[in-house]
């Protein structure tokens, strides 16, 4: 195996390898009170309150919260478009965003109107009958945050109540804005900002507040999730997702109980557990559910060398929706050390399981299993894989604890470890869906592998990952279990029945990262892939009816909604984010993936027709000029550790952001250095690494960039 051969596999060691997930104070808060919505009457632009959201049925033309209602299922009673009619679905009419990253959004409609974010956290309004784009809220965060987010610089959406719109940004803020202008009405900083913190997620409402979490435990960051009130923007409560240093005491005794699971000097590398995406709200029970993050660092041998579960990492937590107090938890995996998040989807439903009506909560999380909650105790119902597994051989239901597989734990065998599912997850943050009318839960799932070996020499580093994984040295040891692309490492659409916890059908897709998941009352399931295609499925045996060339991969979940009489389907594309980025030529050996980021409208009998694609003009490559084999050798460990996440495998890029092996800098020393060392493309989110890169180090890169090049 060649060089060039060798670093390529290594995007399969990394590419799946990214979670996300923290603050101590406030910094700053503005706030206009003066402003604070009173008025009741639905004349007000984007009334929502809390008695329409949980009447969103009787109003299936709308889609008023993240996941339709407050149960997060994602499936609509509109049944116009259906399994007989969804071959006349055509386009109705599409935006064109003005960013040029992953989109993962899902929209909320009020009225006609459709509010939607995109990357470098914008917000949108548009005309949902005809497309015509109200007004957008640009809240210019600074480049620097690129490289402060461990995957990506993606929005997943926004919240919408009595005439206000809310969202939140990546570099940590919180925003409320006037639904009909678009104007500032109030902003709160929820982080600290000399930390790593990011927020990608939606934020959701409940009892009267706005909660958000924060991503960034790759960064080494404490994880938390905030309420603030929804007129003046003032902090209601806070909750710690893991404890803090003792010596500064605890802020309530949930974290002295939590502390008593670890062990060691947790609180230097922050410890993790960030709830960096999915929520759900039980207005009856007045319970909050969040779900937590992977740990920081990912191994468990550095962050809590004495061993211990680590509460609340990889948990879902239930709190007082009103004080923000803990209820109950269940941990997914104890003592994680593969970054086997449990921040995925969770869905609310009842289901009769044994002759008897249970309130459940259900999610997929990255572990491979599939879970069924009691949502008022936190009894584990039930748990059964989803997708290979070899990390655990099974769920013990008597005390909710995997059974783990001897040796599973490399950070303590010390061995090179091919672990399934990756920290990939055999379900990511892409939302599932679930039918009442089929009973199914439909799952975007994946087989994507990871290699692990613990980082024998971890010290925490100013920029890029402490995750206290090394899977790029030594290239033949690792290379050699790296997971075959298109083989061990696919996607599929997988319908799955949560009471009988058994398959019902799949879907299989080339590539392992594809998108959200939306069911119908017409039999209908839509999703799109990264092949460029949104598709429609029957929702009960899974056959192909319809699909449409969206030109370019979609990651975010579809939505549904009624205007004037005329239902719409609807989904926010752009490929890009961590896999898109970093998979480079294994994903796109042709370099015919590219993002174009827009947002996509369907109706039955649409006419409009998207423009034709550009045709990529030839790139040149940069002289060969490379340097010696050690060299060369040397700058591919040092590009996979700080480069290949945004760059892409092979440094070929995945079809997000340029590619360096055409770049005129890569054929420049000077100009290359001048970006890596001096950041003078800071503003587009390339900053300088000089903290953690020398002079010579640099050069080594540019000698393997270019030397790829001329592959």
């Amino acid at each position: 195996m060649n060089m060039s051969q060798r670093c390529q596999s290594l995007v399969l060691l990394v590419v799946s390898a990214i979670s996300v997930g923290g603050c101590q104070k406030e910094e700053s808060i503005e706030i206009d009170v003066s402003a604070s919505v009173t008025a009741p009457e639905r004349t007000v632009i984007a009334w929502v309150d809390a008695e329409r959201i949980a009447n969103a049925d009787a109003e299936p033309e709308n889609w008023l919260v993240h996941g339709r209602t407050n149960s997060e299922q994602r499936f609509s009673p509109l049944q116009q478009v259906n399994d007989a009619t969804v071959n006349d679905l055509g386009l109705a009419w599409y935006v064109d965003l003005d960013t040029d990253r992953g989109q993962e959004a899902t929209p909320i409609i009020v009225d006609g109107v459709m509010y939607s974010t995109s990357a470098w956290s914008k917000l949108q309004a548009v005309d949902a009958q005809t497309g015509v784009l109200k007004w957008q809220y640009d809240p210019e965060v600074p480049g620097i945050w690129n490289v402060r987010a461990c995957c990506g610089v993606q929005n997943r959406g926004a919240a919408v109540w009595k005439g206000r719109v809310y969202f939140a940004t990546l570099d940590g803020r919180l925003i409320a804005l006037d639904a009909a202008t678009g104007d500032l009405v109030w902003e709160v900083l929820t982080t600290d900002q000399a930390q790593s913190y990011t927020i990608t997620g939606a934020p959701r409402i409940a009892d009267g507040n706005i909660v958000i979490g924060n991503g960034g435990a790759e960064y080494g960051v404490r994880g938390y999730v905030t309420a603030y009130d929804l007129d003046t923007g003032e902090q209601a409560w806070r909750f710690y997702t893991v404890p803090g240093n003792p010596a500064d005491g605890f802020e309530d005794a949930t974290q002295e109980m939590a502390a008593a699971t670890w062990t060691g000097e947790w609180w230097v590398d922050g410890g993790g557990g960030t709830a960096w995406d999915s929520f759900a709200y039980d207005p009856e029970l007045n319970l909050l559910y969040i779900g937590t993050g992977n740990g920081s660092p990912w191994s468990r041998a550095i962050r809590s060398p004495g061993g211990g579960d680590n509460l609340f990492l990889a948990s879902i937590v239930a709190l007082n929706a009103a004080s923000g107090e803990y209820v109950w938890h269940y941990q997914t995996v104890p003592g994680d050390t593969w970054d086997y998040t449990a921040v995925q989807h969770m869905v609310l439903a009842d289901l009769e399981i044994d002759g008897e009506q249970r309130q459940v909560i259900m999610q997929a999380p990255k572990n491979g299993f599939y879970y069924v909650i009691d949502r008022v105790s936190g009894e584990l119902i039930s748990a059964e894989n989803i997708m290979p597994v070899n990390w655990a051989t099974h769920i013990d239901l008597e005390s909710g604890r995997p059974v783990e597989v001897d040796g599973a734990r490399y950070d303590e065998t010390l061995a090179t470890k091919k672990i399934s599912p990756g920290a990939g997850g055999a379900h990511n943050w892409q939302p599932m869906s679930y039918s009442p009318l089929t009973g199914l839960v439909y799952i975007p799932a994946k087989q994507q592998p990871f290699i692990y070996r613990l980082n024998t020499e971890y010290e925490r580093r100013s920029i890029g990952f402490n995750h206290g994984v090394n899977n790029w040295d030594p290239f033949d040891e690792v290379a050699e279990l790296a997971p075959e692309f298109g083989a061990d490492d696919q996607g599929h659409l997988l319908a799955w029945d949560p009471i009988a916890q058994e398959e019902v059908w799949r879907v299989s897709h080339s590539v392992s990262e594809n998108g959200g998941v939306l069911s119908t009352a017409g039999n209908l399931v839509f999703q799109g892939n990264a092949d460029g295609k949104l598709a429609a499925y029957t929702a009960d045996s899974g056959q192909k009816l319809w699909s449409t060339n969206t030109q370019t991969g979609v990651l975010a979940p579809p939505v549904t909604y009624a205007v004037d009489g005329e239902q719409y389907v609807a989904v926010v594309v752009g490929w890009g984010a961590v896999f898109a980025n970093a998979s480079g030529a294994l994903l796109n050996p042709e370099g015919d993936k590219r993002n174009i980021s827009r947002i996509l409208a369907y109706k039955i009998g649409g006419t409009a027709e998207l423009p034709p694609i550009p045709v990529a003009a030839a790139l040149p490559l940069p002289p060969a000029d490379f340097g010696s084999e050690s060299q060369i050798q040397a700058g591919a460990a040092l590009y996979a550790r700080n480069c290949l996440i945004c760059h892409g495998a092979g440094a070929a890029s995945g079809g997000v952001l340029p590619d360096l092996r055409h770049s005129p800098m890569s054929g420049e020393p000077s100009a290359f250095a001048q970006v890596v060392l001096e950041g003078v493309l800071e503003d587009n989110g390339m900053v300088s690494f000089a903290e953690v890169i020398n002079a010579d180090e640099t050069e080594a890169i540019r000698a393997y960039v270019v030397r790829q090049a001329n592959q």
